[in-house]
Order: structure tokens, then C-alpha cells, then sequence
């Protein structure tokens, strides 16, 4: 596999960056979908904490939806069902009630072929970076149990750091300020249309897994700049990429 058009195309985007020595410094990864396979569980708690407060949304909107922070999509929902915002007192009591649906669920195991892209991107001595927009504790305190030794506490940015979450490139723009790095010495990983939107707007070349069942072409559109089916076939292709990166 061959990614030189891939970049070609990126670059043709933002022709400022082809003058840049683009050394691969950074990798920002966004966490459900990509680091855990937990998408199934946020769609599940999801679904149950809006049938509780009278609203709905299925589980195809739960990953199209993924990336926002709580907030967002109770406010996205409030306005479909009640026409209006949610009080901050609606906010915190469906959100506190979706957490403990989600703590409920089986613990979500790590993503096939994560770690083989994590070792991959450590022994090339490039910082990595979680970008999520998670607030949920229990699954960030899962990241160095699961795979330790990979993360820096000071290098996650969650719902917790940024004003506005994604499909906004806040929290990408500051994944880049945390690193020290610029749009076009980093990658991101994303496996939902919001996060690729979001990470596009930051202007960083965007490699979409699609590890759920949205068409191929959610991702695409929203401008991903290259697919893969799993993390294990990007684990095999990241040292080419890397490559083609910097050549």
C-alpha cells in the first residue's frame, strides 16, 4: 500500500505545509473506537438513559454522534424532543445517569490491534496523544492500566479540558499545544465522522479506522485523508506511512 497520493492530496489543501520539513513528531488518538472497542456500550447506555427521559436515539446516532462531549448531545437531543436547551441540572443528572448505565455494561476490551500501532509509533519516538471527548473516568483511568507504559496523564485532552468539543478543532488544536507540535508534524487516528471533521478543521492529515458499522464513506466525506478497516492493518502499514510522510 502506497500513501504518496494520499499526502499529495492533503498538501494540495494546505500548500504552506509542503514547504515544511515534515517530520512525524506527534500521533493524537482518539479513544472510543480506536484505543477500546466501546462503542457498543456507549450505544447501549445511550439508548436507555433517553427512553428514561423521554427521548430517543439509536444506536447509528450514537456513532455518528460520537466525539461530542455529554453536554452536546444532550443539548443536540433536548432541542429535537423539547425544543429547547437542558438546564445545567438536566445536564449533570442524565449525564451522572448514562455513566452508571455505561458502568453497568461488560467492560469494554481494548481495541484488536491497538497496542501493535501503539509500540509501532513509540519506537519511532513520536509523542502520543489522547483526544477524546469522554469525560467518563472509568475509561481514562483504564488507559495506563491497559496499556501501560504508552501514556503521559499530561498529553490526554478530554470533555473535561475544552470548551467546545468536537466536530469544533478545540480539542485537536489543543492536542498540538499539549505536544508542542504543529498541524504538519502530526497524525491523528479517528474512527468517527465528528472526530475526522474535527481533526480535518485542525488542519493535521487524518487516518480514519472505521472499527464500526457506519458505510465507509461517513468517514470519507467528512475528509479523512486515509482509511483502514482495523488498527491492525494500520499497525502493518505505519512504518510505510511514516515513510511516505517525511520522504
Amino acid at each position: 500500500m502506497t500513501f504518496k497520493s494520499n499526502i499529495e492530496t492533503y498538501l494540495a489543501k494546505h500548500p504552506c505545509f509542503a514547504k515544511e520539513s515534515r517530520q512525524l513528531k506527534a500521533v493524537l488518538f482518539d479513544m472510543d473506537g480506536v484505543l477500546f472497542d466501546s462503542m457498543p456500550n456507549h450505544a447501549k447506555s445511550w439508548s436507555k438513559v433517553c427512553t428514561e427521559f423521554g427521548l430517543a436515539m439509536t444506536p447509528e446516532e450514537v456513532y455518528m454522534h460520537e466525539g461530542r462531549t455529554g453536554a452536546s448531545t444532550i443539548n443536540m437531543l433536548t432541542h429535537r424532543y423539547w425544543n429547547r436547551d437542558a438546564t445545567p441540572e438536566e445536564i449533570e443528572q442524565i449525564y451522572k445517569e448514562k455513566c452508571r448505565l455505561f458502568n453497568l455494561c461488560p467492560e469494554a476490551p481494548k481495541m484488536p490491534g491497538a497496542e501493535q500501532v501503539l509500540r509501532e509509533v513509540k519506537q519511532a519516538g513520536i509523542t502520543i496523544v489522547v483526544v477524546t471527548g469522554s469525560g467518563q473516568k472509568s475509561l481514562l483511568e483504564r488507559l495506563d492500566h491497559n496499556y501501560p507504559g504508552f501514556f503521559n496523564p499530561e498529553l490526554v485532552v478530554s470533555s473535561q479540558d475544552v470548551k467546545h468539543g468536537k466536530p469544533n478543532p478545540e480539542p485537536y488544536l489543543m492536542g498540538l499545544e499539549k505536544a508542542g507540535v504543529k498541524p504538519y508534524e502530526a497524525m491523528v487516528v479517528e474512527n468517527a465522522p465528528l472526530g475526522v471533521r474535527a481533526a480535518v478543521a485542525a488542519e493535521i492529515f487524518t487516518i480514519a479506522v472505521n472499527t464500526g458499522p457506519l458505510p465507509e464513506s461517513a468517514l470519507l466525506n467528512e475528509g479523512a485523508n486515509a482509511l483502514f478497516t482495523s488498527m491492525a492493518t494500520l499497525a502493518e502499514n505505519f512504518k510505510q506511512l511514516k515513510q511516505a510522510w517525511e520522504a
